[in-house]
């Protein structure tokens, strides 16, 4: 069934890192072979080389009506204006050669930055006038992507790293992506090629530039996940299920993920022009494990270590597991999340620019020292209400605030010593609570939550922090 199977396109980055693109006419060839066997849908971004014009050719010169292009725009931290939201869909829509974008996916790099949702509000504009058909979000977590649909942001879909190797997906995720409609899709499934015979019973390859960028980054999630003697181990236990059933591993890796009930479909990269892997492509979709073999599986998956965190954080937070290991090559630097101005005292304030500042005469956050107090924080981002109607989507928003505050004031969030919660209705008070654990679980501060009326009904929750500065942030938010 090809219609769980999206051709991924981010090794066309790869194939042209050495400098020079791709022949258009020439890969769009490839990919049209792929087309007539069935796969219709295929996925790239801004930033994958020429794999966006390849699409655009494969398009105009077949006239394929039922070519589905899915794009990711992943714009550099901070905040963008409508006309560079403008312009990064425009470019993406010429070299799609197409004047309405199938699914266009973001990606955000700082949840604390509330730049990311001023980003979705405006590609939801460009949707509403015709330029986008489905927004799509990339490498979110569970809160994040719970916060943009309850913010009214109409997500379709959500593409995240799931694989033998890496199962966050379902921890929270799948059933968050079941309970709001969107479509839950899985690149890395098979580790950058990692799961299949090529790499049975072989030694640990260096991590160096003599492999793919792909690989270099899956290297790192299988020291993560226990190291390569376990990852043997897995290796050794679906080359026997892949033997008894005559098909590959890759197969065995891919049927796994789907047949976890939770994903919707598979993103599987291919090489325009390079090793042809069609009839695995179409087993995947419709092969399936027994009880026994996933059985055998489930046991040697005892020994792989959970990938930390939810979905995407290996982007936001060590162990970067990317190619480089750090955001180096996706990054040159990361800007506070909101303005700062010191006074000839010392005091340095942050300000997140809502209304009630600029009214009641205050910052969001102060540092003085080593200290930093952060003002009772709510879901107002200018004025808009974030989290709609959901008390924890609410109580996300305003911890992010107050971790964008921090930031900005040279700490973090493990800085802080003390929290104060204020919920209008005691009847939110565990769901709030339950997001204070989740974002504070390795923290501890000392905390107190009480009911109290907030100002404006809509706001359901107030939190506000302090926190003590060790080290500075500065070498990372600058």
């Amino acid at each position: 069934m090809t219609d769980k199977l999206i051709l991924g396109l981010w090794q066309v980055a790869d194939m042209e890192r050495a400098g020079g693109k791709l022949d258009l006419r020439m890969a769009s060839a490839a990919l049209h072979t792929y087309h007539e066997e069935g796969f219709h849908r295929f996925d790239m971004a801004d930033h994958y080389g020429s794999a966006e014009e390849i699409c655009g050719h494969l398009r105009q010169s077949y006239g394929l009506k039922d070519l589905f292009c899915q794009t990711k725009w992943v714009p550099p931290p901070g905040k963008p204006t409508p006309a560079a939201v403008a312009e990064a869909v425009t470019l993406s829509m010429r070299r799609l050669q197409t004047e309405c974008i199938d699914l266009l996916q973001f990606h955000a790099w700082n949840y604390a930055d509330p730049s990311w949702l001023d980003a979705l509000f405006e590609l939801e504009r460009l949707r509403q006038r015709g330029w986008i058909a489905r927004i799509g979000v990339t490498n979110f977590d569970e809160a994040h992507l719970n916060m943009a649909v309850q913010s009214g942001i109409p997500v379709f879909s959500n593409q995240v790293c799931a694989s033998l190797l890496d199962r966050r997906a379902f921890v929270l995720m799948s059933e968050t992506c079941r309970r709001l409609g969107v479509e839950l899709q899985a690149f890395g499934t098979l580790a950058g090629g990692f799961l299949s015979e090529r790499w049975l019973g072989v030694g640990e390859p260096e991590l160096d530039e003599r492999l793919t960028w792909s690989q270099m980054k899956y290297r790192r999630y299988i020291d993560v996940a226990g190291g390569w003697s376990v990852f043997q181990r897995l290796l050794q236990t679906l080359h026997a299920v892949a033997e008894q059933r005559s098909v590959s591993m890759a197969v065995v890796a891919g049927a796994w993920v789907l047949g976890q009930g939770a994903v919707d479909a598979l993103v599987v990269g291919v090489r325009p022009g390079g090793n042809r892997h069609s009839l695995d492509l179409q087993r995947m979709g419709s092969f399936s494990l027994n009880s026994d073999e996933l059985a055998s599986i489930d046991a040697a998956l005892a020994d792989i270590q959970m990938i930390p965190g939810d979905c995407g954080d290996e982007y936001r937070r060590p162990p970067f597991l990317t190619a480089s290991g750090d955001l180096s090559h996706h990054l040159d630097a990361m800007p506070p999340p909101y303005p700062t101005v010191t006074n000839n005292r010392g005091q340095t304030r942050a300000f997140s620019g809502t209304f009630w500042e600029d009214m009641a005469g205050y910052c969001r956050a102060v540092r003085v020292g080593d200290r930093i107090l952060v003002s009772g924080t709510t879901a107002s981002h200018g004025d808009r209400l974030i989290g709609g109607e959901d008390p924890a989507a609410q109580a996300h928003f305003a911890i992010d605030k107050i971790e964008g505050a921090l930031q900005s004031l040279g700490g973090k969030i493990e800085d802080v010593v003390r929290t104060r919660v204020l919920v209008s209705d005691i009847a939110h008070w565990e769901a709030v609570a339950r997001v204070h654990g989740r974002r504070f679980r390795d923290v501890r501060p000392v905390n107190t939550l009480v009911q109290a009326p907030l100002v404006g009904r809509e706001y359901l929750v107030e939190i506000e922090a302090e926190a003590v500065v060790h080290g500075s942030s500065a070498a990372i938010f600058s």
